[in-house]
């Protein structure tokens, strides 16, 4: 069972570039890191030679400093300037994202940014080069396709739950006694050693998508240590795990009615043509062009998200869309092969693998069936494309899982931190624009200043709005704080 909404930096993940560390150092500096050239892996080939990679060794379990250890996969592209201010650590959420491999495709985007900084990131516990774990194999990955997530008969919800359960068996099977220490507290404490091993006195930081949460984290348990931080496409901090589902039901139906209008038809009505599609793909999956592979429900919904990720994708899911009526699956299930990072050759990724474990060890709250139940007529208000599969989801994704949740919602005050730029998009799809309000408040008064961008898609930095590049790139260059609440339209 594959989740169907990651809080990911997609647009980056979209140029997936993977890199270890190769043997030798390059450069043995006053972190006491062995830097050396990047080496290429079996998802891709090994960045150029201005990328050092290392690995910086942290507790596997923080409450006890001093006993075993795990290594975390390290990636950096030194600062190009000769007025450098340290380094900015980046993380492209997920959770479950490798920073590692995205880094490269990242930077780019952020170059003006690595004129004074030194651009790094890192593969968070249990993730790629980090102790990635892998919960099950490719072929039981696409044999889980077939699974109903939005079971409709006692049999179909057997089997997906049952589906749920075994995924956590392989998770516990692979990740061992990792599996109750790869939270989102213990991933802030280990930035802190980074911040330490890289020498920097505060923590610079730009965090993406579950990223910000991983940030707001951070400034609880390190309010003294925030330097200048970032926080773009804003998970709500405040919402547990039935409230995420709901806002991204609203987020994405939110991206649907926008890319509706777009072409010119009513939302409502195009809504409804969607789902009606999705219905009959449910009774019958539709035919594609790849052997052996039929266009389920969960799919098409799946290759349905990936464009509402981005305006520039929206002509895709016109064409996708078109084809499916026609009676053609293959557009959407390259869409969903896409997301669920399937290579031509049955390969998958395993972000979700990673992801699952880090959210569904976070999360505490666990919704029973018949909870679950109850809510789905609520969801279907919310979205009636989306809404039904989130609603699942809620009971689905962390169910009989092997280790108990932390917490309903994380910890994010940081009432004596540095102030905290905090960058919300009023038609981002995944992290809709109120976790922004809410991460800006949560934070505390003079630490959450919010920049809004009224614009569309995952994310505001690097979008096409030079007004929002211009006041992040003010602030985390030139410390120049913008006012609170300014608006880029």
């Amino acid at each position: 069972m594959t989740r169907l909404v990651r809080w990911t930096a997609l647009a980056a993940a979209s140029a997936l570039l993977a890199a270890g560390c190769s043997g030798g150092s390059s450069d043995d500096d006053k972190s006491g890191l062995s830097w050396g050239r990047c080496k290429a892996t079996a998802d891709g080939p090994a960045p150029s030679s201005e990328w050092q990679c290392a690995t910086v060794k942290v507790p596997l379990d923080w409450s006890k400093p001093d006993g075993e250890t795990i290594g975390l996969g390290l990636i950096r592209a030194k600062a190009r300037g000769d007025d450098r201010l340290g380094s900015l650590l980046f993380n492209f959420g997920g959770p479950g994202a490798s920073g590692v491999s995205m880094m490269p495709s990242y930077a780019p985007t952020v170059s003006s940014l690595r004129e004074r900084y030194d651009l790094v990131s890192w593969d968070p516990r249990g993730v790629g080069a980090s102790e990635g774990v892998r919960c099950r194999g490719d072929k039981e990955i696409q044999a889980a396709e077939s699974v109903d997530v939005t079971p409709d008969t006692p049999a179909e919800e057997k089997a997906y739950f049952k589906d749920a359960a075994d995924f956590g068996k392989g998770c516990q099977k692979d990740a061992g006694k990792l599996m109750a220490h790869v939270s989102t507290a213990d991933s802030a404490r280990d930035m802190d050693r980074i911040r330490e091993v890289l020498g920097d006195d505060r923590m610079n930081y730009f965090g993406i998508s579950y990223g910000t949460e991983l940030g707001g984290t951070y400034a609880h348990l390190f309010p003294k240590k925030v330097g200048r931080m970032t926080l773009d496409a804003v998970v709500d901090p405040t919402a547990d795990t039935v409230g995420h589902a709901q806002n991204q039901a609203r987020g994405f139906q939110r991206a649907l009615n926008g890319y509706l209008r777009s072409t010119g038809q009513d939302p409502e009505d195009g809504t409804r043509e969607i789902a009606d599609l999705l219905q009959r793909i449910d009774a019958r999956p539709l035919p594609t062009g790849a052997p052996g592979r039929e266009l389920t429900q969960t799919l098409a919904v799946t290759g349905i998200i990936l464009p509402l990720y981005s305006k520039d994708s929206w002509p895709t899911l016109t064409s996708a869309l078109k084809a499916a009526e026609e009676g053609d699956g293959s557009e959407l299930l390259v869409l969903a092969d896409r997301y669920n990072e399937r290579d031509p050759s049955g390969r998958y990724g395993t972000t979700t693998h990673s992801q699952r474990v880090i959210s569904c060890l976070d999360d505490r709250q666990r919704p029973t069936v018949a909870e679950t139940k109850k809510l789905l007529p609520r969801f279907e208000r919310t979205s009636p494309v989306f809404g039904r599969f989130l609603g699942w989801d809620t009971a689905g994704w962390c169910h009989d899982w092997p280790v108990p949740g932390q917490h309903d919602t994380p910890e994010v005050s940081a009432p004596d931190a540095a102030p905290v730029l905090v960058v919300g998009n009023t038609g981002d799809p995944a992290t809709p624009y109120e976790g922004a309000l809410r991460m800006a408040g949560e934070l505390g008064k003079g630490v959450g200043v919010l920049l809004t961008w009224r614009g569309e898609g995952h994310g505001a930095y690097g979008s096409g709005s030079t007004c929002v590049d211009s006041a992040v790139d003010a602030y985390l260059l030139d410390g120049s704080v913008p006012k609170d609440g300014k608006v880029c339209s």
